[in-house]
This record gives structure tokens, sequence and C-alpha cells, in this order.
């Protein structure tokens, strides 16, 4: 039971794309209400969990462990002060 998400009743109204998101990778969600569980979100069986791409993954197996002399925050400060 400690392997489902929580979610309060004022997050399905403001973050529901979060909560649609976890339902769509398979996640059980627990609906509170003053802390307190008032229902569950079950996903529904007929599609199958889609797997979420690993990027950092890929980053390594493309670059390894080489450190690139300009980092992207450098990038975007020259480019920033270019105007």
């Amino acid at each position: 039971m400690y392997h489902m998400k929580k979610a309060s009743v004022r997050d399905l109204r403001y973050a529901f794309k979060k909560i649609e998101r976890l339902l769509h990778q398979g996640e059980e969600i627990q609906i509170t209400k003053r802390r307190r569980v008032i229902a569950r979100l079950v996903p529904d069986g007929t599609e199958a969990a889609k797997e979420i791409p690993d990027f950092l993954a890929r980053l390594h197996s493309i670059y390894g462990n080489k450190l690139l002399a300009v980092s992207g925050a450098e990038l975007i400060s020259s480019d920033r002060s270019r105007f």
C-alpha cells in the first residue's frame, strides 16, 4: 500500500496533467481530503504502461564522461549579453 502515490483533491483540480501522466505510466493514486484517503484512481488495464526514455543514459552513450569546454548556462549567458 505504501508504493501508491498520493494526491489531494486540490491536486486533482489544479495539477491534473501530472496525475494523468502517472496514470498513463501505470501508477495507482490515492486521493486524499484533509489527509484522509477518500478514493483510489486505478489506471485502465487495457493499455500497456509506456516506458519513459532514459535520456541520461542516452547522453552518456553519446558523450561518455567527457566534459564540454562550455556549459549550457555559459552559452545562454553569453547570448543574452550580446543584445
